[in-house]
Formats: C-alpha cells, structure tokens, sequence
C-alpha cells in the first residue's frame, strides 16, 4: 500500500507519461466536440475527476505499477460511451504509453466505467453496470472520484438545472454508494470515507443533517 508521500513520488516521476495521457485524452473529446455544462470543454471535467485522483489516490492505490493505470482509467472513463472508441481502442491507446499489464488494468477500469445502453438513467446504470465496477480494481474508487467532479461542478452553479441535478445526486447517494462498493478489503476496491466527506461537504446543507446522512452514507 502507498503512502501520500511515496503516491506524489510517483506522480511525479510519471508526470511526463500523466501528460501525454492528459494530452490525448482531451484531444479525443474536441475531436468529437463533446462539452461539459454551458460551453466548457469536456477536458473541464477529466481534469477535475483526475484532480481528485491525485488528491485521494494513495488511500487505494497498491503500489507504484499501478498509478498509470489508475490515472488512464481517470482521463479515458468516458472515452466508450461519449467518444466513439470501443474497447480494442482504449486497449491500443494504453500500449503506447504502459506495459500489457498495466494496459489491460486501465482499459477494464475504462469499460467498467461504462454505462449500458438503456433508455433511462436507471437503465444506462443498472445492476449489471455496477455489477462490473465492483469487481474491477480502483473502478469503484475512480467512479467516486467522478461523481465528485460532478456534484462539486453542480453545487457551484446556481441555474435551474445545477439545482435540480444536486437533487437527483443527494437522492441517489444511499443506492450509489452502496452498489459500488464490494465491501472488500483489497484497498484497490475501496472507496475511502475521505471522498464520502467531501461529497457530504457539497450536498448537504446544514451541518446537523450532514450528520445525520453521513451516519447512514458510511454504514
């Protein structure tokens, strides 16, 4: 297991192949025009998901080996479901930059990530989806970091639809948390209280309900 220390080590005696992930990664989604909220580009937000990785990563992340994949899978989650490329794709992207070992970790972290195709929200995520994430190592976690990204992008808007999507998140957070953690104790399937508090932090408006939903969110 990392420490905080030894994780920002790696962080930077990658930080070259971090670029060339990042670099790519945006290029892909501009080249399918994809954005985020009003006129942001999609990059916004990979870069906010990634942010959290960096900040949180050392509470799951095993060893050195793995922090490539751990920061591919964060750059190209949605790269299948919004930019068009399929599994052999990702898979070919990844053997540019790391080993096969490490290029299959991140490509399954990526198709994990994936929603189903369905007609509804529940549908595109529904329990096959999430069947796959928990069984897939640093998914769980990467997936959080995600919805982090989203609520705190959505909690600092105040437009009709910034409000109504804190709703659906607050509401969804007991079934999300729950049906993303396999309650392993491999720390690579984690999703550690840390990110939980501060997703809490975002949604929760007052202290003594913060309380109250933390005690059920955490159990």
């Amino acid at each position: 297991m990392m420490t905080k220390e030894s994780f920002k080590e790696s962080l930077e005696k990658l930080a070259a192949q971090i670029d060339e992930i990042r670099l790519s990664a945006h290029q892909l989604h501009q080249d399918v025009n994809q954005q985020y909220g009003e006129g942001l580009p999609y990059s916004y937000h990979l870069d906010m998901v990634v942010d959290n990785i960096r900040e949180f990563g050392h509470l799951v992340c095993e060893n050195h080996n793995d922090v490539l994949p751990l920061m591919f899978g964060g750059y190209y989650h949605d790269s299948i479901e919004d930019a068009r490329l399929t599994y052999n794709d990702v898979m070919y992207r990844a053997r540019m930059i790391m080993t096969e070992e490490q290029a299959h970790m991140g490509t399954e972290i990526v198709y994990a990530l994936t929603n189903d195709k369905g007609r509804t929200r529940a549908e595109r995520a529904g329990e096959a989806y999430y069947l796959g994430i928990r069984t897939t190592p640093y998914a769980p976690f990467v997936k959080l970091c995600d919805r982090l990204a989203n609520i705190t992008f959505t909690c600092s808007g105040e437009d009709h639809h910034n409000q109504r999507m804190k709703q659906v998140y607050k509401d969804e957070m007991p079934h999300f948390l729950e049906a993303i953690n396999p309650h392993s104790p491999d720390p690579r399937y984690a999703i550690p209280n840390e990110v939980i508090l501060r997703l809490a932090e975002c949604l929760i408006d007052d202290l003594e309900r913060q309380e109250k939903n933390l005690e059920i969110w955490l159990s």
